[in-house]
Parts: structure tokens; C-alpha cells; sequence
């Protein structure tokens, strides 16, 4: 069970420039690596599926009512990646967004709620679209429900 303690003892994603990115976004508190060019990113700490240690990445986000919308894109590639796998077997996840920490559960949008939801997040990063285009698979997307 990730919360947002586990932002900062989480590995990092294997992928240097999003490593990169989560270092300067930690280390700030925050206040940079937040915003770049009118795109928004999150850190999300979810737990290994197979080892049960806390893993981390940077991810670009959108909001509906309270929640944090996330992509479960990555690049388009065939399979979803790590980070998704391991919310669906554990929901309880870490968050920095901004200067904000907090721990959240993730769920799958519905197909109504993501009708909605792909324009969105596609028209703040527009790359989605493409994403979609190159696999077969339905591209996931996430809703993170902040914790009180």
C-alpha cells in the first residue's frame, strides 16, 4: 500500500530523463519540474506487484472535480506499463503535485467517464492521439482520488 510517505523512498523509473525529471521535482519540494510549457506533471509512488517496494514516476495530469487524471499511455507501446500494473493489484498510491502530498486511490475511468476524459487529456498533450494510434490496446486512463 503506497502513500505519500513513500515518495521519498520509492526506486525510480528505469527511464533516465523521467528519473532525472522526479529528482529535480523531489528535491525542489515541488516548485520545480511541476510545469513546463502550460503541461502539468504529478509524482505517483505505487507499490511493486512482485516485490512490494515502492516504486515512482513522473506523469503529465489533468483534473476532474477533485481527482487527478493520468495517462496510462506509455509511448503507445503494446503492453501498459509498470507503474498501471502495479495500482491495479494495490490502489493505494503516493502523489506530489505542485508542493501538495498527499495518498490517493487510483481506479479506472469507466467508458463514460472516459469519453469525457481522452479529449481532455488530449488536448493538453496531444501526443495522446498518436499514442492511441500506433498499439491495438485501449490506452488506460487513471483517476486518483485524493485520500482524507
Amino acid at each position: 500500500m503506497a502513500v505519500a510517505d513513500d515518495l521519498d523512498r520509492a526506486t525510480d523509473s528505469p527511464t533516465d530523463w523521467v528519473a532525472e525529471h522526479t529528482h529535480k521535482y523531489l528535491a525542489s519540494g515541488g516548485t520545480e519540474g511541476h510545469e513546463s510549457n502550460g503541461v502539468y506533471t504529478l509524482v505517483l509512488a505505487t507499490t511493486g506487484r512482485k516485490t512490494g517496494l515502492p516504486r515512482r514516476t513522473c506523469l503529465i495530469y489533468g483534473t476532474s472535480g477533485d481527482d487527478f487524471v493520468v495517462v496510462a499511455s506509455k509511448g503507445g507501446a503494446d503492453e501498459d506499463p509498470a507503474w498501471f500494473n502495479n495500482l491495479l493489484a494495490d490502489p493505494s498510491v503516493g502523489v506530489q503535485v505542485g508542493t501538495r502530498r498527499l495518498t490517493a486511490r487510483a481506479r479506472v475511468a469507466t467508458p463514460a467517464e472516459r469519453e469525457t476524459l481522452w479529449p481532455q487529456m488530449a488536448a493538453i498533450f496531444p501526443l495522446y492521439n498518436e499514442y492511441a494510434q500506433k498499439t491495438d490496446r485501449e490506452i488506460p486512463i487513471v483517476l486518483l482520488t485524493p485520500q482524507d
